[in-house]
């Protein structure tokens, strides 16, 4: 039987991207698909988009953690594929991540990604994730079997920015494999600057300490993998010597806002995360501040053109298949919660379903 893919969007404001990301989805050759969009209060259209082309659409936050967690508490499908609002997936992505997977017997399957926007710091970002898309060490999963994310607790809600790779880490620990599929997912990022890239990477920094002490010698590992990798791909890098100096000066940028952001989140106890690696914060917690928020959002200008508005289409149930599944999903059985804040949106139904059989890709 074609294994059940839910494919969780966690949204805010994203009305430049969400249309072009979510047509994506819903034009994947895979046809066992249930799209879930968990949205964090979006004063834009990216509400509105989200239930005319999500077979549910759900409200949740502080962050974006607690929103995936939301959407894999809601899942009924065999693997979660967790994809950003600014993402847009080629045709074949959750199929050939899929194949690879079940290929290699794998818990979790990394996806490669492409940055693509204007500017000469997102040409430096594009060369950056080139080389290092293929390094073992840093195959950060983005298609994941359901039942490990619930057993593990979900991702960790006490992180911001580095839950992907607190993920990772914790997937080796457990000696649970990782397989590299052959897809491309395009990421659009938009026109990138230093002053906003320093202000993300600040934001993210408050939980650094927390993941260092949650695993010890994981940055160092990090570090070590990405300097690999570029000594593997040094001739790509010298083929192109303005934008990999361009690299090395975005790097220090960033590293330099990690460390002032770790700083003040020991300064402001956001450092403390749990006592474990499998601890999670209490969703009841504090959320981050719209200043705080703000800064984490303000590195990107341009995204890609928006796509024709489609056609609506409706869903009524948290247990959905996809626009061309025939499975039905399973039972109703009481799942393990994981850490959210939320509440959901169940919408009535009026008609069936149409979305386009083809999404653009660039």
């Amino acid at each position: 039987m074609t294994a059940l893919v839910s494919v969780v969007v966690p949204t805010r404001d994203a009305g430049r991207t969400i249309e072009t990301c979510l047509r994506s989805i819903r034009a994947q050759t895979w046809p066992a698909l249930e799209l879930i969009v968990v949205d964090n209060g979006s004063s834009d259209a990216t509400w509105a988009v989200a239930r005319r082309h999500a077979d549910l659409a759900l409200r949740g936050g502080p962050e974006r953690s607690a929103q995936r967690n939301l959407g894999i508490e809601h899942a009924t499908g065999e693997w979660v594929c967790y994809v950003d609002a600014d993402m847009e997936l080629a045709p074949d992505v959750v199929e050939r991540a899929v194949l690879a997977g079940q290929a290699a017997g794998a818990v979790g399957v990394a996806i490669p990604e492409e940055s693509v926007g204007p500017g000469f710091w997102t040409r430096c970002r594009a060369l950056e994730r080139r080389c290092l898309r293929d390094e073992p060490g840093l195959l950060w999963p983005r298609l994941v079997r359901t039942r490990y994310l619930r057993d593990t607790g979900g991702f960790a809600v006490w992180l911001t920015g580095t839950e992907d790779a607190e993920l990772h880490r914790r997937m080796v620990a457990d000696g649970a494999a990782i397989a590299l599929a052959d897809g491309l997912i395009l990421h659009h990022e938009g026109r990138l600057t230093l002053p906003g890239l320093a202000r993300k990477r600040f934001y993210y920094g408050r939980g650094l300490l927390a993941y260092r002490r949650a695993h010890p010698g994981a940055l160092t590992a990090q570090a070590r993998a990405a300097a690999h990798a570029a000594w593997r791909h040094r001739r790509r890098l010298l083929a192109e010597p303005v934008v990999a100096a361009g690299i090395a000066v975005m790097r220090t940028v960033e590293l330099a806002a990690y460390a002032a952001g770790a700083m003040a989140g020991r300064h402001d106890g956001d450092g403390q995360g749990p006592a474990s690696s499998r601890a999670t914060r209490s969703a009841s917690s504090a959320p981050a501040s719209s200043e705080d928020r703000s800064r984490a959002r303000t590195d990107t200008v341009a995204g890609p053109p928006a796509s024709p508005a489609a056609p609506t289409a409706t869903a009524e149930r948290p247990l959905a298949t996809g626009k061309n599944s025939s499975r039905v999903a399973p039972g109703t059985s009481r799942r393990p919660r994981l850490d959210t804040s939320s509440e959901s949106e169940n919408r009535p139904t009026t008609g069936p379903s149409t979305h386009p059989n083809r999404g653009d890709h660039t």
